[in-house]
């Protein structure tokens, strides 16, 4: 009788976990056992959820993996970063990252970065209003820190060189 109380308040704090995010099998299980629960019980409470589809670590990594690409606008390898921490495998985060960037590939996400950062659109090609090179040694920081290879950045930098938007002179 003891078993199924234990069982039934871990069940329920793992749906209170669930209901303020999805998460990963093994963030789930983690929080359950950093509230106490034996590791019995929390595997059979997994092993429910699992059963019943509220768990599902491929729906989970590309949903998290769409929001830190098109959202935050993150590069691929700290995407996987973040989804192995979080206890996702390889062959899962490959797929989920795949999928994310047939919506919004690495170049369209630098793109709207520097879009951002510098106020106006790669394709306009208005007045020349010129970057900084310490403007651009800033630009070129934050998209590294968001892990886009750096190949990658260069190419798009240089796209907008040749709009003539960044300031050479010094």
């Amino acid at each position: 009788m003891g078993d199924d109380i234990l069982h039934d308040k871990a069940k329920q704090k793992a749906f209170r976990f669930l209901l303020v995010r999805s998460r990963s099998t093994k963030e789930l299980r983690s929080k359950l056992m950093e509230k106490g629960f034996e590791k019995g019980v929390v595997n059979d409470v997994i092993d429910s959820l699992l059963e019943l589809k509220y768990l599902d670590d491929g729906a989970f990594a590309e949903s998290w993996a769409r929001n830190l690409a098109v959202n935050r606008l993150w590069g691929n390898r700290k995407i996987e970063m973040s989804l192995r921490e979080k206890g996702i495998g390889r062959e899962l985060i490959e797929t989920a990252i795949a999928r994310v960037r047939n919506e919004i590939s690495e170049k369209e996400a630098i793109q709207k970065l520097v879009e951002k950062k510098c106020g106006k659109s790669i394709a306009s090609e208005t007045e020349s209003e010129f970057i900084s090179p310490k403007e651009k040694r800033r630009l070129i920081q934050n998209l590294m820190s968001r892990s886009f290879p750096l190949e990658l950045i260069f190419d798009v930098l240089s796209s907008l060189e040749e709009g003539e938007y960044f300031d050479d002179r010094g």
